[in-house]
């Protein structure tokens, strides 16, 4: 290993120290770290020439010798970016370091009709526009995250197959990054679900339970997976796929082209086509059919329509088989509901917990609870966000630069 490469990776170990531990001194980072205090000093400048750590003044604690100096991560400096790409909208959320929000966006885009070619063109707009909008104005970004409903291969940021937008083997990452200013910023591309879940475990109101599924509610139903604090991912990268899991063999056709699925008998579509009937076009939902039917939905079921709260209750009962399948096989505290079916949980709930537990073999459910997200639409966007800046403290992405100093 070579002495770059070895100043590298003590370079990312000081970063997640000052995270885990500010405010705190450079002697403090020493001790907890291993390395010597010179090194800890040299390491503590790089990082403050790139502008990823600085100091916040003198420790009031009472000490022997010179008071120590905290550092704290620059919060002022970096953001990342991180766009979800759904059937009926894009969701944009940029953060700093400490993963906390600059910007949030819910652009309505129907991506399902406009085909990845369109939808590739509306991303990198999307990205330029708020790499350029004031919230970023001075930022470095470090990075950014796309979130896409489907199988995702996460090494070349190809989406594999995604039945609910019609693609199929599209290069999302390089064709986006082409259109970007900088050729070289890193984009990831991973799935919704997986980057909800990440969401939850580093942000959510369940942050670091380690064992946690997210269920998207959008348009289709995906698991994120987090077992002992790290996603669960599988051989190809493609766990978590619940939503097309057969339910029903006389249930009603799936996108995925199966008869039956989780997706088919309680995704977003089928329930409004139930719960509010007369509303429903005869075609495919736009992104602005689905905002203003769940709307509708919802308001009918507030009023005590009866078709509205048997759509939703039903919809609930096929959760709760759904649950109780991943609650079986991984055996997690939480199961966070997320996306339209927050609006939804009065109704959808009870059924949900009551269904799950009857048909979970551990006694009293294994410990598994059911509840709902309060990240709204954001939740993968958020996720693939705080994803990037974790990407930076573990050196899965280059740091930036030395800034040069002008004057």
């Amino acid at each position: 290993m070579s002495l770059q490469t070895v100043r590298e990776t003590n370079l990312g170990v000081v970063l997640r120290t000052v995270r885990s531990m500010a405010p705190c001194s450079r002697a403090a980072v020493a001790s907890a770290t291993g390395l010597n205090k010179t090194t800890v000093s040299s390491l503590v400048a790089d990082l403050m020439s790139r502008g990823l750590v600085r100091e916040t003044g003198v420790t009031a604690e009472h000490r022997v010798g010179r008071p120590g100096v905290m550092l704290a991560l620059d919060e002022t400096s970096m953001a990342a970016i991180g766009v979800e790409v759904n059937v009926d909208y894009l969701s944009v959320v940029a953060v700093d370091l400490l993963t906390h929000d600059l910007l949030t966006r819910h652009v309505p885009f129907d991506a399902r009709s406009a085909g990845p070619d369109e939808c590739v063109r509306q991303i990198a707009a999307t990205v330029r526009e708020t790499m350029d909008g004031p919230e970023l104005s001075g930022r470095t970004v470090v990075g950014v995250s796309l979130a896409v409903p489907g199988l995702i291969d996460t090494a070349t940021g190809t989406v594999r197959r995604a039945p609910n937008l019609g693609w199929t083997e599209v290069p999302l990452r390089d064709l986006v990054r082409a259109l970007l200013p900088d050729p070289d910023l890193s984009v990831q591309v991973d799935n919704d679900a997986n980057l909800g879940a990440l969401a939850e475990y580093l942000t959510g109101s369940f942050a670091q339970t380690p064992d946690l599924v997210y269920l998207t509610g959008e348009v289709g139903i995906g698991a994120g997976l987090v077992t002992g604090g790290a996603l669960l991912r599988g051989a190809g990268g493609f766990a978590g796929e619940i939503g097309h899991v057969p339910l029903s063999e006389e249930g009603p056709a799936c996108a995925c082209g199966r008869n039956g699925c989780l997706e088919a008998l309680a995704g977003i579509d089928p329930i409004l086509r139930e719960a509010v009937p007369d509303r429903v076009p005869d075609r495919c939902l736009s992104a602005s059919d689905i905002t203003a039917l769940v709307a509708v939905a919802v308001e009918r079921a507030t009023a005590g329509d009866a078709t509205a709260v048997g759509a939703f209750e039903r919809a609930g009962t096929w959760l709760g088989r759904g649950v109780a399948m991943l609650a079986n096989v991984v055996n997690p505290r939480v199961v966070v509901l997320g996306g339209y079916f927050v609006p939804m949980g009065p109704w959808l709930l009870p059924n949900c917990r009551a269904t799950a537990s009857a048909n979970i073999f551990a006694p009293d459910a294994g410990g598994s609870r059911v509840e709902l997200s309060s990240l709204g639409l954001s939740a993968a966007a958020r996720g693939g966000a705080a994803a990037m800046v974790h990407a930076l403290d573990a050196g899965l992405l280059p740091l930036p630069a030395p800034r040069v100093r002008t004057g």
